[in-house]
């Protein structure tokens, strides 16, 4: 059974492995240092039992050591491996036999070292997982940590935190070394339910983690630092059960880079590369992502404390204006609203605040009011009890005993209004008074970032009640369309549809298309611009001819037979050149100027097809203002992708320019989805580019098609 096939493990049949009432450790030593005693030692805590063994000792630190699973007085929830790799196999094998619940394996040199007979040996601790019914976790992992139970199952140094308060982080990581580096955030008063380490993944993945913590009670958001998986949908569909739990997965993804974009034949390819599309599956699913390594932590124990928006704003208040002014800097780079009080909580800043301070929002009390706690707190609870806000931001310039105070008192106001306080960390006394108050206070964040606090801020208002589905509610173009183009595509030859035979296709899917006639040679093409209309468009057409702008191959605005007689000989003459064989000519009706829009999609080994939307034609590339969905897009998902272009005003007109018609636009790019998604298995990648927009009319005047090889 391979994983994309199998189902997410459940909670209970991951209960015996990660929540054990006993534990085996195969491996125990006597030796400082090594493996097993380090697990010993880490496992002092753990309320449930621990069996040692080991055949070279009859006892370790006086307790009994014993030769084998089998000799045990009972069959262990867990067995933890502390043996070299060669001993593994053998240990899982009398693991499995006996009925044990799941298997820790510490063991390096598998599937990572690259060698064929390795990986053959992780394969076959895979099928030993698979077939007997014990999940294995491993190998090349430090283990895992329970902190609920005590259960310490690693040899790496953990993290030490006493009762686990109730809004806490489950840490999940393949990377074992970095998932104890984020738990060391216990340190500073981050409550931590679970710290779970993946290694190479044989059996258990991060996928499964997350469906465990988010049906455990103890964890209230879930921290992922995330490489990659080979079928990361598991994750997708992971994370939006813990949504339905209502528990956020924040995820930051490393190994980022976009070593494939060089090669890609259209601008699509750039553009939708692999971290595009980790960050539109993870949209989907309601992942929240983070840029930053050191985000991670402080976001998900925002999202762990934080309740539903009440308020589609933030309000900030704070006794430096230097620090207000950054507050709004920030506030505005991530979108965060900061709408101004209204009159009745107006009236209660003016009668707090001097009247060198500022009313306003972000408000200004001054150094005069923090002198009357009274006074501070009447301007916190009346900016709270606004329904306008969401939630109260306080920078803290100062790390001293008032700041406890205050922390407390903003704290206690959040929770009876049913909000929530944001406590920024702006001074460099980063464990003084405050940050730990504000780090374990229940209806308070603490953050050491203007911009990180700013950045979870906006994912938390514009984050949807409900992740939605990877399918649009119902299909815009009918079964017998599709399966007609199914048809065409599947006799196409050659790695590229070329623009003529491209538009055509997707013109059947009510993609709206310049019209154009073919020609052979100059006379063809002036007799078809006479029937077109001048001006015209005149472009080199060839069936392998992927860039036609790059070779000279194209000429815009020919008002007259003679100027298209001179430009074919030019275009034609420039194929030449270039090598290009069999070319011919296309001439087109010359679209008034517009809003340039383009349109793409690419086929991801991992997600499958992907819709780009970009604004600014050839210049898309250059701007970077191009937004990315997995395929195919409602009409309500088509809108939310023109709403996050950074240029999305254009849309709406610019300097006397007609406003763009959003809804034709959406129903377009919806029906270009549900094309990409249909045909996967016949492209590598689309280009419809640009799509001309002026007003109501919107067509489309270039297309491309990669085929896929042997498609």
């Amino acid at each position: 059974m391979t994983d994309a096939a199998r189902p997410l493990y459940t909670h209970a049949q991951l209960r015996r492995l990660l929540d054990p009432q006993s534990v085996a450790l195969v491996g125990a030593s006597e030796r400082a240092g090594s493996f097993g005693d380090r697990v010993a030692s880490n496992m002092a805590g753990f309320r449930g039992r621990l069996h040692l063994v080991n055949a070279r000792y009859r006892e370790i630190g006086g307790k009994p050591c014993y030769p084998s699973l089998a000799a045990l007085p009972e069959v262990p929830d867990c067995v933890v491996s502390a043996v070299a790799r060669e001993a593994v196999e053998p240990v899982l094998e009398e693991a499995a036999s006996l009925g044990v619940g799941g298997a820790v394996v510490f063991a390096s040199g598998y599937a990572e070292t690259a060698k064929p007979g390795r990986a053959a040996e992780q394969a076959r601790l895979q099928a030993l997982a698979r077939t007997r019914a014990m999940p294995i976790i491993g190998p090349n992992c430090l283990g895992i940590v329970n902190y609920l139970s005590g259960a310490a199952m690693t040899f790496s140094a953990v993290p030490r935190q006493g009762e686990v308060a109730p809004h806490a982080v489950g840490i999940i990581s393949q990377s074992g070394a970095l998932g104890f580096a984020l738990a060391l955030a216990v340190a500073h008063g981050t409550a931590v339910s679970h710290v779970l380490t993946s290694g190479n993944s044989c059996d258990v993945d991060m996928a499964d983690y997350v469906a465990y913590l988010a049906d455990d009670p103890a964890c209230r958001a879930i921290a992922c630092l995330f490489e990659g998986m080979a079928s990361p949908r598991r994750l997708l569909d992971a994370a939006r059960r813990a949504a339905e739990r209502g528990k956020v997965v924040v995820a930051h993804k490393i190994a980022v880079g976009e070593s494939g974009a060089a090669a890609a034949l259209s601008h699509t390819g750039s553009l939708a590369g692999s971290d595009a599309a980790y960050r539109a599956a993870f949209a989907r699913a309601g992942i929240v992502v983070v840029d930053q390594f050191e985000a991670l932590m402080e976001t998900a124990a925002f999202f762990a404390k934080a309740p539903a928006p009440r308020g589609a704003g933030i309000a900030v208040v704070a006794a430096s204006g230097g620090a207000a002014i950054m507050a709004a800097d920030k506030a505005e780079i991530h979108g965060v609203p900061l709408p101004q009080p209204a009159p009745a909580t107006r009236a209660v800043l003016e009668a707090r605040i001097p009247e060198f301070g500022s009313p306003r929002n972000p408000c200004d009390v001054t150094a005069q009011v923090l002198t009357d706690p009274e006074s501070l707190n009447a301007c916190a609870k009346a900016l709270l009890d606004d329904p306008a806000y969401a939630a109260l931001v306080v920078p803290s310039v100062y790390a001293y005993e008032p700041v406890v105070r205050r922390i407390l008192a903003f704290d206690a106001l959040a929770a009876t209004a049913g909000k929530f306080a944001c406590t920024i960390w702006v001074n460099e006394h980063l464990e003084g008074p405050g940050a730990r108050e504000a780090e374990t206070a229940a209806h308070t964040a603490l953050f050491r970032s203007t911009d990180r606090c700013f950045a979870a801020l906006a994912a938390w208002l514009a984050r949807p009640a409900a992740p939605h589905g990877l399918t649009p509610a119902e299909r815009l173009v009918p079964a017998a369309v599709r399966d007609e183009v199914a048809a065409a595509l599947a006799k196409e030859g050659g790695a590229i549809i070329g623009e003529a035979r491209a538009k055509a296709l997707l013109a059947r899917y009510g993609i709206p298309v310049v019209g154009e006639v073919g020609a052979d040679d100059a006379e063809g093409a002036v007799a078809a611009a006479e029937r077109l209309g001048f001006p015209v468009a005149l472009k080199v057409a060839a069936p392998d001819l992927a860039h036609k702008t790059e070779i000279g191959g194209v000429r815009l605005g020919l008002r007259d037979a003679g100027a298209v007689r001179e430009a074919a000989a030019e275009v034609l003459a420039a194929a030449k050149r270039a090598g290009v064989g069999g070319a011919g000519l296309l001439v087109q009706r010359m679209i008034p100027a517009g809003l340039e829009i383009m349109l793409g999609a690419r086929v991801d080994p991992l997600f499958g097809p992907l819709v780009v939307v970009g604004l600014g034609g050839v210049f898309v590339e250059l701007l970077h203002d191009s937004v990315v969905d997995l395929a195919p897009v409602s009409l309500a998902g088509a809108r939310a992708m023109l709403e996050r272009l950074r240029g999305a005003r254009l849309l709406d007109g610019f300097r006397g320019a007609p406003a763009i018609d959003r809804d034709r636009l959406a129903a377009i790019i919806a029906r270009f989805s549900e094309f990409a998604a249909d045909h996967a298995a016949h492209y590598r990648e689309i280009d419809l580019n640009p799509l001309i927009a002026a007003g109501g009319e919107i067509v489309a005047v270039d297309a491309l098609i990669v085929a896929k090889a042997g498609g």
